[in-house]
């Protein structure tokens, strides 16, 4: 099987693969392969895909960092902000459970487990946070 991107080649055996030539405009490139010719092939292009994010209030985010530089005793000036990965500051999972149990006291909520153990950035905490909050609410 082989898997191609772009214009590099890939196989599971050893091969050499040479791209005879890419046919301009069309999608199109013909491979030749030790010599051998074969019919053309068609790129298709990655369309984009939609990615919708929810981001959470600036001040949620900011709460959340602080949670998480008490929870990990972190100092005052450590840069903490919602791209922070909990594993980069230097939490372990015993770390991410009391980061979760502290957040679930300072905002009112309860955390399931799942969601819980799917929390690796402040980002995303904060994210669950607000939608928790909103649900709440409702």
């Amino acid at each position: 099987m082989a898997s191609i991107t772009a214009t590099s080649f890939s196989f599971n055996q050893t091969q050499t693969l040479v791209p005879a030539r890419r046919i301009p405009n069309t999608g199109l490139v013909s491979l030749s392969i030790k010599g051998t010719t074969f019919p053309s092939l068609t790129l298709q292009r990655r369309v984009p895909r939609l990615q919708v994010s929810c981001a959470a209030k600036p001040e949620t985010v900011k709460k959340v960092c602080d949670i998480v530089k008490k929870q990990l005793a972190l100092p005052d000036e450590s840069a903490v902000n919602g791209e922070s990965k909990f594993a980069a500051l230097g939490a372990d999972s015993l770390d991410t459970v009391e980061i979760v149990m502290g957040l679930e006291e300072a905002f009112g909520i309860s955390v399931e487990e799942e969601s819980a153990q799917s929390i690796t950035t402040v980002q995303e905490a904060a994210d669950m946070i607000d939608k928790l909050l909103e649900s709440k609410s409702a």
